[in-house]
């Protein structure tokens, strides 16, 4: 964690960027809304990784929610976002949050047709987190969503890891009924850009909201702005749509 003036805190894991307070808004609004505004009506949320607590706090804004559980391996991360970070650590306030501190995929065996939106919030494909990116955890989040579920993953950087991506559609597209790539823009990430890949067990596409949704607080996410998300430019248009 460092002090930066343009940017305030900054959260770093293995030397890389995770979380400033200028500009973490785009991307904790982006992945948590657009999978929970995709369903209809989402009971129980899931987050894996996400100790730093944007996704809770953002999760926190639906009421329709009864049951909310993060799961993150790393109990350093969220001591330090309480510390440092508490505009994104107040969403472990939340009475409908439990916390686990253990391996995601462990919890979700355990949990099989359990929830409805699952949220995973993950570092880069390098060291222990590349499983997060593999078909098998996939598999797991499938396994552990209720009919018409919905995942969201962190889902990389179209200018930086497009094969990456390409690779993750095909074996998505063998487990979920529908597959599609959403991103938004945040300065501090490679490129000014972040994806998420959205999985469904229902086929009615994630591009257009199930409900209605709006919070004054917001400062990213809109209707707007979820629909032109999924606007992909020519060049990932052919990689990942043909």
């Amino acid at each position: 964690m460092f002090k930066s003036k343009a940017y305030g805190n900054v959260l770093v894991l293995d030397g890389v960027i995770q979380a400033t307070e200028r500009d973490e808004f785009s991307y904790q609004e982006m992945i948590t809304h657009l999978p929970m505004v995709a369903h209809s009506c989402p009971k129980r949320a899931l987050v894996i990784g996400g100790g730093d607590g944007g996704v809770l706090r953002e999760l926190a804004r639906h009421d329709c929610l009864e049951e909310i559980v993060i799961c993150e391996l790393d109990a350093a991360v969220p001591a330090a976002s309480k510390k440092y970070l508490p505009s994104m650590a107040k969403g472990f306030d939340d009475p409908r949050v439990t916390v686990h501190h253990m391996d995601g995929a462990v919890f979700m065996e355990n949990h099989q047709d359990y929830f409805d939106v699952i949220i995973t919030d993950s570092s880069d494909p390098v060291g222990p987190a590349s499983v997060l990116f593999e078909k098998p955890f996939y598999q797991k989040m499938h396994s552990a969503l209720r009919e018409g579920g919905i995942v969201c993953t962190q889902g990389e950087c179209l200018w930086l890891h497009v094969n990456l991506i390409k690779d993750m559609f095909v074996f998505c597209k063998e487990l979920y009924k529908s597959v599609q790539y959403a991103y938004c823009t945040i300065p501090t990430y490679p490129s000014g850009q972040i994806g998420f890949m959205i999985c469904s067990k229902s086929e009615r596409p994630c591009e257009e909201p199930a409900r209605e949704f709006s919070d004054p607080d917001l400062r990213y996410y809109n209707t707007d702005i979820h629909r032109a998300a999924f606007v992909l430019p020519e060049f990932a248009r052919k990689e990942l749509c043909n």
